[in-house]
């Protein structure tokens, strides 16, 4: 990936502009970076010449087309729009012929596979490297929903020994990843665009209240028809044109004002990590004593190399209590971001950090949520 193509890709993640002609205003925004620019702001290069809006709009769809860009809508909030997620844990029995080009009858990982495939409430869905081998995240309107999804799926899989969590407290979500293609450490940020400040516990608390309260149902309910499809439009994929809203029949207006109202997090660009430059992540889980679960969980959030951090309940055979997940653009520098939490974790308690390292052995699926599908 060029530095002019990370440029874009920095700008596009969490603004893309939401006008009729995005791309124009994109070149136009490019343009004054390129003419203020000193070269000392690693976000900020200085470009050869001015880009036209054709010339923006061509590399957005090399992206696209090359797969660094997943697609290129909108990020909402499942709460504020009456759905729960949940994270589910288990276990399916493993094979050296999963996923093999060699001829071999469908092995039980497969089989799994296939089945979360056909199932949209699952968005993704990735082995990793423990006992409980295999990871879902579930989106539904309710728990009966989501238990009703695992109870199928272990009814036609071999999945087993199943764990549904929620998110008790969430420190750090829905971040950008920037100047992953660089090979100066430095370039490479994950910037929270939603939590990840010490005070991540209240606002989670707030959130609750409102979330139970009647006055939040009533905004749920409140959504028109014209709202659902809108909402629904904006998880899919921007057409591939210069003026992409009206090719969808979305307002513009009306988005931004999914943003003030918060119900979307972000309207940008969702990329595939692995094509982006950071090839190399895990979930790492701590065991940290519920004193100091809001002491660590601010700690984490705070560091540019993890991306999601929540505490969750733990459960018997897993004693971790801190998610996060954490990323890199190579094993030793993923160990060595690994080392660096441990050791600042190591410094709020007095017992040896309790942790465990799930790496990313295989993504099966990674979608987005289609709201009142």
């Amino acid at each position: 990936m060029t530095l002019f193509e990370q440029q874009i890709l920095d700008l596009i993640q969490d603004a893309f502009p939401l006008v009729e002609r995005p791309y124009k205003v994109l070149a136009e925004m490019l343009n004054e970076l390129a003419a203020n620019g000193d070269g000392s702001n690693n976000a900020v290069e200085k470009c050869a010449s001015s880009v036209s809006e054709q010339d923006v709009f061509e590399i957005v769809e090399h992206l696209r087309s090359s797969g660094v860009i997943r697609r290129i809508g909108g990020v909402y909030d499942s709460k504020k729009l009456g759905f729960i997620s949940r994270l589910c844990a288990g276990k399916v029995p493993a094979s050296l012929l999963d996923f093999s080009a060699e001829p071999h009858e469908q092995t039980a990982m497969e089989k799994f596979a296939a089945a979360v495939n056909e199932i949209p409430a699952i968005t993704h869905n990735y082995i990793r490297s423990h006992e409980y081998n295999v990871w879902f995240t579930v989106i539904a309107e309710n728990e009966a929903a989501i238990q009703a999804i695992v109870d199928k799926l272990c009814a036609i899989t071999d999945l087993r020994d199943v764990h549904v969590m929620s998110a008790t407290r969430k420190f750090k979500i829905n971040t950008v990843m920037k100047g992953g293609a660089r090979d100066n450490s430095e370039g490479r940020k994950m910037r929270p665009t939603q939590m990840g400040m010490a005070d991540a516990a209240e606002r989670h608390s707030d959130n609750r209240r409102l979330e139970e309260s009647s006055e939040f149902r009533k905004s749920v309910d409140a959504l028109s028809v014209s709202d659902r499809i809108r909402i629904h439009t904006a998880c899919e994929d921007i057409p591939h044109s210069l003026a992409p809203f009206a090719d969808w029949g979305v307002s513009c207006d009306e988005l931004r004002e999914d943003l003030a109202s918060k119900r979307m997090r972000r309207f940008g660009a969702i990329l595939r990590h692995q094509n982006a430059g950071f090839a190399f992540n895990a979930m790492v889980c701590f065991g940290v004593p519920p004193e100091n679960v809001v002491a660590a969980g601010s700690l984490l959030s705070l560091n540019p190399h993890i991306s999601h951090c929540y505490e969750r309940p733990s459960f018997e055979g897993f004693p971790y209590n801190v998610y996060a997940m954490m990323h890199a653009n190579s094993a030793e520098q993923l160990d060595q971001f690994i080392a660096d939490c441990v050791k600042s974790l190591s410094a709020l308690q007095s017992t040896p950090v309790n942790y465990v390292v799930l790496r990313s052995v295989q993504e099966l699926k990674k979608t987005s949520f289609k709201f009142f599908a």
